[in-house]
């Protein structure tokens, strides 16, 4: 089911692919994973966005919990 995204929500999804899209033409392909993350983190972080890079995301299974399972990249 679709749900639509606040006028807010569709701000912060813009920022986040002008951000991703800045970095990919400045950089341009073949440099580490870690590279485009510094640098696009960095670009957010001027636009006034909090960022916490490599937070880990537990992952739930049959009652498990897998405290290592996921990393997210940003937090805002």
């Amino acid at each position: 089911m679709f749900k639509e995204v606040s006028q807010e929500e569709d701000r912060i999804g813009r920022e986040i692919v002008n951000a991703a899209f800045h970095v990919h033409k400045e950089l341009g392909p073949g440099l580490l994973e870690i590279v485009y993350e510094i640098c696009f983190c960095h670009v957010l972080a001027q636009k006034g966005f909090e960022i916490k890079r490599q937070l880990d995301i537990p992952i739930v299974f049959e009652g498990m919990v897998f405290e290592e399972g996921l990393r997210s990249v940003l937090d805002t």
